[in-house]
């Protein structure tokens, strides 16, 4: 199994990336957060998890080995296949699923896209403790700071959104938002992530 690559990134696309690792080019699939601290052309290192089906081999991609690892430990639940994985990923820190989980927070697990109320307590029921403990706030979970920078990295936060199945309007209104609440018309290159978590949870409450 590929459990890591180091490389150099030759594409960043809206959930993907390609890593070229000796003249050999790695499709990864990663979350948005993760494919925001990636510049092409640059060189860049990404924990990695190979998932393998009869018809196909993927290689999932995330920012350190906690997050791989709970990747792999989430889909251990009845219906939970590395797509939704990586979208819980996409929404929660690994902290903060730990956090809901020990604490049944359904409503912060029925945030992610494809979770309902009966899902969010199956992963509640069958993880149990397996995540671990919480090591403590992340700071991706705070909110955005008001730094301003060019436009276009919330455009970034509006894209990867779109990427993850929210209309297009939607998402660039939660953007909004959340930009808006935080006092900034645009977010630093190191806010994206924050910027992309606070939006999703913005989403995730007008979803009822």
């Amino acid at each position: 199994m590929i459990a890591s690559l180091t490389g150099t990134v030759a594409h960043v696309g809206l959930d993907r990336a390609v890593v070229d690792v000796g003249g050999v080019g790695y499709l990864v699939h990663a979350t948005p957060t993760t494919l925001a601290t990636l510049r092409v052309g640059e060189t860049a290192g990404v924990a990695t998890s190979m998932v393998v089906r009869e018809d196909s081999m993927t290689l999932y991609g995330f920012g350190d080995p906690d997050e791989r690892d709970v990747f792999e430990v989430v889909q251990t639940v009845s219906g939970v296949g590395p797509r939704l994985a990586l979208a819980m990923l996409a929404v929660h820190t690994p902290d903060a699923l730990r956090r809901a989980v020990a604490g049944e927070d359904l409503a912060a697990l029925t945030r992610v896209p494809g979770i309902g109320r009966k899902g969010a307590q199956r992963i509640v029921l069958e993880l149990g403790d397996r995540l671990g403990p919480p090591s403590g706030l992340a700071p991706a979970e705070a909110a955005p700071s008001a730094a301003a920078a060019s436009a276009d990295h919330s455009e970034r936060v509006v894209e990867a959104l779109a990427g993850l199945g929210w209309p297009a309007k939607q998402a660039d209104d939660a953007v909004a938002k959340v930009l808006a609440e935080a006092g900034a018309d645009s977010v630093a290159a190191d806010e994206v992530a924050s910027t992309l978590r606070a939006a999703l949870r913005v989403l995730g409450g007008h979803r009822g």
